[in-house]
């Protein structure tokens, strides 16, 4: 797999560039701002692997302002181009975040703009699947009423690690906030216990902010657990 993380915003909101390099098809977790680098980076990757990367899908952990804000750029860019956009998918239970994109991000004293519509609501433990890379969705609700991890299984053929995006769900040595619009603390709490904790120790976590850590690590060291 062909992974570049690229910290995007004044909040640095991990957005996740994946590749298959078979088919060279793309997801991006979290385009949480500044759609113009992300694309960028995406033709730096053509440019280097000598072939066109067709992105399918913008996965969303959930809908605070700092991990949406990017996807209408990156639509529209593709739109602009005439080349198929990516579809743009999010939990239901956030959608009520995600209509307040403004509204979220004048609180916190950015400029936002309307969201364009979803295209795909998540459902826990569906399976989706671009190329050689195979994700289960998981529902973590406790930051977010409809936040969710992505695990991205191993594929060794193709040089894919058991991996897991976990969003503002679990960081490295900490947990996410829950004093934002329907967040609960033991509700996130039992969320990574009962549905991260569950995967292998050696498996890869990806946060939204900050570095990346593993599950086992975290089971070991987080003094919030």
């Amino acid at each position: 797999m062909i992974q570049t993380t690229l910290p995007v915003g004044k909040l640095q909101c991990n957005c996740q560039i994946l590749v298959c390099p078979r088919t060279y098809q793309a997801v991006l977790v979290d385009p949480g701002d500044e759609p113009e680098r992300i694309i960028a980076v995406i033709e730096g990757l053509e440019n280097e692997l000598k072939k066109k990367i067709e992105v399918k899908a913008l996965f969303h952990t959930h809908a605070h302002f700092d991990h949406i804000s990017g996807t209408r750029g990156v639509v529209e860019h593709f739109s602009s181009a005439g080349i198929k956009a990516p579809s743009i998918y999010l939990h239901k239970a956030d959608e009520f975040m995600y209509q307040m994109l403004p509204k979220q991000a004048a609180m916190f004293g950015f400029e936002g703009h309307e969201p364009l519509p979803v295209d795909q609501f998540l459902s826990d433990e569906e399976t989706l699947t671009f190329g050689e890379l195979k994700f289960t969705v998981l529902h973590t609700p406790g930051h977010s009423p409809g936040g969710v991890c992505f695990r991205l299984h191993q594929n060794s053929e193709h040089q894919v690690a058991e991996t897991v995006f976990t969003g503002d769900t679990l960081f490295r040595r900490g947990v996410g906030r829950s004093d934002l619009w329907g967040g609960e603390s033991s509700t996130l709490l039992k969320s990574i216990k009962q549905r991260l904790f569950s995967l292998d120790d050696d498996t890869c976590a990806w946060p939204g902010h900050g570095p990346s850590t593993s599950i086992g690590e975290e089971k070991r060291e987080n003094p919030y657990l």
